[in-house]
């Protein structure tokens, strides 16, 4: 039992994880030493992205905590958008992608859960629901007069696709938390020239979108692997069948 939970990452996984954690700490100690709320933030979000790869509901249980984290670190410098995105719209859809993802374990395996593949247009109504979000989340902000704003709003929409495809528990999922790690670099890049110590937040995102890369690319390996398994080798796209 324990062997197998040892070995429940791959090498690569824990090289990835372990270097990331290093990161954090090193750019922590260089640059901040005091906002440990952001350490803990960045510690608890990195590893919530090693369990999302592998599909396992725990890193919905942790981005969880890690949405309340950021939260709370966005709104000391006045990124009201990015708190109200993590803790309006990122933390519950967290609540209810943890919930998807609990009921819908491949083949019963709770640790790792059946992967998704949404209809042709259902993408449609994704990028319309996006839009909706944008459109009322920017006057939201502007009437908090939230610093940054083109960039903040940008990252509602790239929150809110992210978001979306983890509870349809689509592979690409991933790719809109790459978006949304590109702009978050941007914004917390911005801050530090004020002040220096958040270019720890920049950095951890920086390791978010190297985590998110590599979750894309495992996702459609257990995508993979799931319908192969099924008997549908050679002939994915026939087997691949829309869930509703």
């Amino acid at each position: 039992m324990l062997k197998e939970k040892i070995n429940y990452f791959s090498k690569t996984e824990k090289i990835l994880w372990i270097s990331s954690v290093a990161i954090i700490l090193a750019v922590f100690l260089i640059f901040d030493r005091e906002r440990y709320l952001t350490l803990a933030a960045s510690l608890i979000g990195v590893t919530s992205l090693i369990f999302n790869a592998k599909g396992n509901p725990v890193g919905q249980i942790l981005m969880i905590a890690f949405s309340l984290l950021y939260g709370i670190i966005s709104f000391t410098f006045s990124y009201y958008g990015e708190m109200i995105t993590y803790l309006g719209m990122t933390l519950p859809m967290a609540v209810v992608a943890l919930i998807a993802w609990l009921k819908n374990p491949y083949n019963g395996n709770r640790s790792e859960v059946k992967v998704n593949r949404i209809g042709k247009k259902e993408p449609a109504l994704m990028w319309l629901l996006a839009a909706a979000v944008t459109v009322a989340f920017y006057f939201i902000l502007d009437a908090f007069r939230t610093a940054n704003m083109i960039p903040s709003t940008i990252s509602v929409t790239t929150s809110f696709v992210a978001v979306y495809l983890t509870f349809r528990r689509s592979p690409y999922y991933a790719l809109g938390y790459v978006a949304n790690d590109v702009v978050l670099i941007v914004l917390w890049v911005m801050a530090s020239v004020e002040d220096v110590t958040y270019i720890s937040v920049a950095v951890c995102f920086a390791a978010f979108l190297v985590n998110d890369l590599y979750g894309f690319l495992n996702w459609r390996k257990m995508e993979r692997r799931q319908n192969g398994q099924k008997g549908c080798a050679g002939n994915g796209q026939a087997c691949a069948r829309e869930e509703k």
